[in-house]
């Protein structure tokens, strides 16, 4: 009995104290134009804003592949670091709103991307990363679901966060709502920091060959991982960065608040069960073909019928669920993936290396789609909200190519384990 409880309470519980305070990032769609009015910008200052959260993501693949080594060697350092640097993060932000009278709009632009774009987005990946390692060693049998559980976290913060975060504007104002965060989430986050801890006795696995940072970056089947991680990212992040408007376009603006709850709990479920069904898997990389071939099939279905130009609200809230779920269940399939191919020797750092794929995916998903929107299409005006629903549909075009790009590659270039290819062979 004691084990089975140190599982939850050294592991299973601070994952979800971390996660679920880290994952409220997702809930920048709700406070961007309210930032942008709060400091000068007016409404059509929101795209300047905008780059604070790609940012924030971009530095959460990025501290996650560079401070990996960190997390490996000490656990408690990695998720102290995140928890100062992620509430700092939150409060400085409020801080530079607060400061615009005396700063200006220019020098408090810049303030938010240091303190939500960069200082936040390091504590984003090291908390993010820090319990993923102790959780595989506590649940050995069952990695999926004990990282699907954490990861879950991260995705419900949005469902849970999103209409606290709404009340707090509301009542308190956006700058009082970011202190008020800041110190909610310093007390979870701390509480799970001190709670975090590998088992007793532990011995560390031998290395497996082709772990080192150089040997991944040769080792096709660690290419083939992060590209298809890369992939379900850039293409969740281009439908969930227009999913607001998809659903107005849908003659849905009254359920926005619904339908995004709605999907943010598919995002948590695809985190947690798509990793707990790779548990009964004998090779992980299967649960990515069925991610990939589901969301072909649900796009390929909106693209046939031009649901979104048609309104046909069955289908694609339908497409939205399977995207939310997919783009969750690739996250936490990861590790264990990696793992299974690797060992569990230095797994925070070649954990932390392919979160890159975020980083980058962070930069190009949200862009990408915006690019094609504003390219094709023309905004009319449905249920009272101006939209414009051939661009969302084109948007779908990319994203079924791509999709099948990261079939091909999950299909050809990563081999069940045990087996290599050719060239790793050789």
């Amino acid at each position: 009995m004691k084990n089975i409880q140190n599982k939850w309470v050294r592991a299973a519980i601070p994952a979800l104290l971390l996660h679920c305070s880290i994952g409220t990032v997702y809930c920048w769609s709700l406070i961007s134009e309210n930032i942008a009015v709060a400091i000068g910008l007016g409404t059509e200052g929101k795209g300047a804003v905008e780059w604070a959260f790609s940012f924030a993501i971009f530095f959460l693949g990025m501290s996650a592949a560079f401070l990996g080594s960190i997390v490996e060697k000490d656990i408690h350092k990695s998720s102290l670091i995140a928890t100062i640097c992620f509430t700092v993060g939150m409060v400085g932000t409020g801080f530079v709103i607060s400061m615009t009278d005396k700063l200006g709009p220019t020098v408090s632009l810049i303030g938010i991307y240091i303190f939500y774009g960069f200082i936040m987005g390091i504590g984003l990946g090291t908390g993010y990363l820090s319990p993923v390692n102790t959780l595989m060693l506590w649940f050995k049998d069952k990695k999926g679901l004990a990282t699907g559980l954490a990861v879950a976290g991260f995705g419900a913060a949005k469902a849970i966060a999103s209409p606290i975060m709404e009340a707090l504007q509301d009542s308190v104002g956006i700058v009082n709502m970011f202190y008020i965060l800041g110190g909610v989430y310093f007390v979870m986050m701390f509480v799970g920091h001190l709670l975090l801890s590998k088992p007793e006795g532990w011995v560390e696995e031998p290395a497996k060959k082709g772990e080192g940072a150089l040997s991944l970056i040769k080792n096709k089947t660690f290419i083939g991982i992060w590209l298809i991680f890369y992939i379900n990212i850039t293409c969740g992040l281009m439908l969930i960065s227009q999913e607001k408007y998809i659903i107005k376009a849908i003659g849905l603006a009254s359920m926005v608040g619904a339908i995004s709850s709605l999907t943010a709990v598919a995002n948590a479920g695809g985190r947690l069960g798509f990793s707990a069904w790779a548990d009964k898997m004998k090779d992980r990389n299967t649960i990515y073909k069925l991610i990939f071939i589901l969301s072909i099939a649900f796009t390929g279905v909106t693209i046939i019928t031009q649901g979104i130009t048609t309104q046909s609200a069955i289908i694609v809230v339908a497409l939205l669920l399977m995207v939310n779920a997919g783009y969750g269940g690739g996250f936490s399939n990861l590790p264990t993936l990696l793992s299974d191919h690797y060992g569990m020797k230095a797994i925070s750092s070649i954990h932390g290396i392919a979160l890159s794929a975020w980083a980058f995916a962070g930069l190009t998903g949200n862009n990408l789609s915006n690019w094609i929107v504003n390219q094709f299409g023309k905004l009319e005006v449905i249920g009272g909200e101006t939209v414009n629903p051939t661009g969302y549909q084109a948007v779908l075009l990319a994203t079924i190519a791509l999709y099948a790009v990261a079939l091909l590659i999950s299909v050809f270039l990563i081999k069940p384990v045990g087996k290599k290819t050719e060239a790793e062979a050789a």
